[in-house]
């Protein structure tokens, strides 16, 4: 039944890469979903450790957000007058704490914010070759990783946040996504030829180590809280968090060189 569960999972999961396929406002808006769907899963999270995360404040930072076209630069006035309403509230209503507040951002920070980088990416000039970047890195880390650390892992990475991760496991995952996307930029560098192929090395690498982090943040979440799964949104996988939370990281740390070290 466990095996029929992930078949089913996979299925649901698929539609993704149309999504992908299709990029520019139909990535957009599956986009918004993702976020609007986790930041549930975070704060319903949160709440099961006792915790009140202000919800209602975090979704309509997500609607503004997207509203401003996720122009980061306005992100932070966006912030500022989220976090200054926010402060007042624990003042007004002692039912709130200023963790509450803090969890608040965080839900719309890690999730809305850290997955509009897939669309933003999407945006970039070929864009429609780069969003690939983050599920090959993603996948390829976890798959590699898992398969590396099953049949030769003996030492535990962090046994306290996640005790089946191994160390030989690490290694694998993060030669798994740099092999991935060398391979992937070599492949396209016919159609993007003004991105070297060393910066394809370099990304893998960061993709090989953040990735894993944000699996690792993900489990350290939920072992701090005492849950398994963040929902049972997809038979087999958990829920949003559960499977895309390496996915996150990734947006972020490629957008971030794209942006920076290439100014794209």
């Amino acid at each position: 039944m466990k095996s029929n569960n992930r078949y089913l999972g996979a299925v649901i999961i698929a539609p993704i890469l149309i999504f992908i396929f299709l990029g520019g406002v139909y990535l957009k808006y599956f986009t918004i979903l993702l976020s609007a769907v986790g930041m549930y899963e975070f704060y319903k999270t949160m709440k099961a450790k006792d915790f009140n995360p202000i919800w209602p404040v975090g979704y309509v930072l997500l609607i503004c957000y997207y509203f401003l076209n996720n122009d980061i630069e306005k992100l932070m006035y966006l912030l500022i007058v989220a976090l200054l309403v926010l402060l007042c509230i624990p003042v007004i209503n002692t039912k709130y704490t200023f963790i509450d507040v803090a969890l608040t951002i965080l839900g719309f920070m890690y999730v809305g914010v850290f997955f509009s980088f897939i669309y933003l990416i999407n945006l970039m000039p070929n864009g429609k070759f780069l969003v690939w970047l983050i599920f090959l890195a993603s996948w390829l880390c976890d798959t590699v990783a898992y398969y590396t650390g099953k049949y030769l892992g003996k030492r535990k990475l962090c046994p306290k946040v996640s005790p089946k991760k191994t160390v030989a496991g690490s290694i694998g995952g993060l030669l798994g996504s740099t092999l991935a996307l060398t391979v992937y930029g070599f492949a396209i560098n016919p159609y993007v030829h003004t991105i070297p192929l060393y910066h394809y090395i370099i990304i893998g690498i960061l993709c090989g180590v953040f990735c894993q982090f944000g699996d690792l943040v993900a489990s350290s979440i939920k072992r701090y809280v005492g849950i398994k799964d963040y929902s049972n949104l997809i038979p087999g996988h958990g829920g949003v968090l559960d499977r895309f939370d390496s996915i996150l990281f990734a947006s972020t740390i490629i957008y971030l060189y794209l942006h920076i070290v290439l100014s794209m």
